[in-house]
């Protein structure tokens, strides 16, 4: 090995063998490019251009093991028909429930992601409730978490998203605040009241200025959950069927190709963070999964309202059979 002009002489004799020595120490001893450099006198870059030699010269070859493969490939035809940012389709197998799987795909998605000092916005659903439940603390500093609608009656107290912000929080030692009001309220008139709580108003506030929220998809049926734990009137839900809504999210709810129904006098009656307001926010998160939520789902992507997704390949498969 020579020195010549700051770089390793790559004479025709020993080039293939000093390349193979390069990949040896990089791939198998785990050497770094910089302590590789080190060792021979040379820039970084320099040793980065020679590794690629060797693999455009087939001297080395990379091959990764992918277990993954068929649900990657899902992933990558969602990014290319929704234009969605990021997401993530686990393989779920019956040995448990679906939600539990989907809940620890979300828990390691936000331990890679989420760092020191960010607020996260967390909404109500049995999905939600289920990260809640299984996530184990994880090192960060500075956490605070806010739900993105008010509280739920009594029957859906245990998925409602002041529970689901205090069970996190509490996970993950950190402060919290609460939405102390209904998520949905009798009428129009006491909405607009109760918004301008002085109390109220800064929770709503600080919500919109999350930079993650993590929520469900909803489906608008009478197996909603929304409708199930008797927070939507019959009537309202019958309503809603009838201007063609088919998705929920926060305070809102879709149509098919996922605008809002404007109409809709319950989203009115609503408080909590709507869909315009989490166009504000770096990150949403969706969760969802079950064949119910196909409808909800494709609306929610064709609206492009959240930013990452994870979904079961089952239910993966069959949004994209319906396009």
């Amino acid at each position: 090995m020579y020195e010549r002009t700051g770089g390793l002489m790559e004479n025709s004799i020993e080039k293939n063998r000093l390349l193979i020595k390069l990949c040896q120490m990089y791939y198998e001893e785990g050497l770094t490019q910089q302590e590789i450099a080190k060792r021979f006198g040379v820039s970084r870059p320099h040793i980065s251009r020679m590794l690629t030699t060797a693999k455009n010269e087939k001297l080395v070859e990379i091959i990764i093991h992918n277990p993954y493969k068929n649900e990657q490939n899902l992933e990558k035809a969602f990014i290319e028909k929704f234009g969605i940012r990021e997401v993530i389709v686990i393989n779920y197998e019956e040995s448990k429930p679906l939600l539990t799987s989907l809940a620890e795909a979300v828990i390691a998605f936000l331990e890679s992601t989420v760092q020191d000092n960010q607020v996260i916005g967390v909404m109500a659903g049995k999905t939600i409730a289920e990260v809640t439940k299984t996530i184990e603390y994880f090192p960060r500093n500075n956490l605070q978490f806010v739900p993105l609608v008010g509280g739920w009656d009594s029957e859906g107290n245990e998925y409602n998203a002041n529970t689901n912000t205090m069970h996190i929080a509490n996970k993950m030692k950190s402060k919290y605040k609460l939405l102390h009001v209904p998520a949905i309220v009798k009428s129009v008139e006491v909405a607009t009241l109760l918004k301008e709580e002085k109390g109220i108003q800064e929770v709503l506030s600080f919500a919109q200025k999350c930079d993650i929220a993590l929520i469900g998809i909803g489906d608008v049926s009478p197996n909603a959950t929304i409708y199930t734990s008797k927070n939507l009137p019959e009537q309202a839900l019958e309503d809603l069927i009838n201007l063609g809504a088919v998705a929920n999210i926060c305070a809102s709810f879709l149509d098919k190709t996922g605008n809002i129904i404007s109409q809709s006098i319950i989203e009115k009656r609503m408080i909590g963070l709507h869909a315009q307001e989490l166009r504000s926010i770096p990150s949403v998160i969706a969760v969802a999964g079950g064949n119910q939520k196909i409808n909800a789902i494709k609306a929610v992507l064709q609206g492009k309202w959240v930013d990452v997704l994870i979904i079961d390949s089952q239910t993966a498969k069959a949004v994209l059979k319906t396009l």
